[in-house]
């Protein structure tokens, strides 16, 4: 785990260089205007069907009497307006997520690889449609599972878990395909992925604990419907910051990792040739 530790420390020292900083506000600005326009639409007519989604099953019978046996009794007033917010947060996480590939991921590793590690030859194992599809494809997943796990939210410590989990795995998926995606093979990349999966897990899933608590800003109850507006702005902040530091923190294990196992192919003994010597 000592390769994990010094990508890790790496990645931190990287997080604070000028042009990375500068670079966040590309992404982060997009993704606010995407949503200023999104929500300034559709907040109000969500709800409403939201609303008449509960009176027509009459589930706010329901709801109630299950928040106020948690205790949580306070919630009852804005727990339509609250899950729509929650049911928003996956296509903000995949908003920023979209940016972030698009216009961070190619200058992180432009940065890492240049930087650090010059001597590496790009092989363009990846594409930009196979980026794209590997990040729409693991949403898609990751939006089916958070739905199922919304009712977690009533206890946030379990909430908090689960989805770090999630996060382990879709950050896994997505970083490795798009750090290796110029420098690796694909063939490449499939060794890496197989060699180094359980630690790549770690990264993720670390990545996933600090991805999951933009989430729980979410968590104010009242005054979380009242800031609205500027909670969805600071999460899409957060998530923007922890996609970036999360990009480094791959692009520099991954490339360390492609580093070796060239080096390691390069140094294997050649084998003896067969060819009988004449006399």
């Amino acid at each position: 785990m000592s390769n994990v530790l010094r990508a890790w420390g790496r990645a931190f020292l990287s997080q604070w260089h000028g042009k990375l900083l500068a670079m966040s506000l590309a992404p982060f600005l997009l993704a606010v205007g995407v949503w200023a326009v999104l929500l300034y639409f559709g907040l109000q007519p969500l709800i409403d069907a939201m609303h008449g989604l509960f009176a027509e099953h009459n589930l706010f019978t329901t709801s109630t009497s299950w928040l106020r046996s948690l205790g949580l009794g306070t919630l009852t007033a804005v727990v339509v307006p609250l899950i729509s917010m929650l049911l928003l947060l996956p296509l903000m996480i995949m908003t920023a997520l979209i940016f972030i590939g698009l216009i961070a991921m190619p200058v992180i590793c432009r940065h890492v690889g240049l930087r650090h590690y010059p001597q590496l030859e790009q092989r363009h194992g990846g594409s930009l449609i196979g980026s794209v599809g590997t990040a729409v494809g693991g949403m898609l997943i990751f939006i089916g599972l958070w739905l199922l796990t919304l009712p977690l939210y009533v206890f946030p410590p379990l909430a908090v878990l689960v989805q770090a989990m999630l996060w382990g795995w879709l950050t896994c998926r997505v970083m490795v395909y798009d750090v290796l995606a110029d420098y690796a093979s694909a063939e490449e990349r499939r060794a890496i992925l197989a060699e180094h999966r359980w630690r790549l897990l770690v990264i993720g899933m670390v990545s996933g604990a600090a991805g999951a608590l933009p989430g729980a800003i979410w968590l104010g109850g009242v005054m979380a419907v009242v800031f609205f507006p500027f909670l969805a702005a600071a999460s899409i902040w957060l998530y923007v910051l922890v996609f970036i530091f999360t990009g480094l923190w791959f692009a520099y294990y991954c490339m360390e990792a492609l580093a070796r196992m060239r080096a390691r192919l390069v140094s294997a003994p050649a084998v003896d040739d067969p060819t009988p010597i004449e006399l």
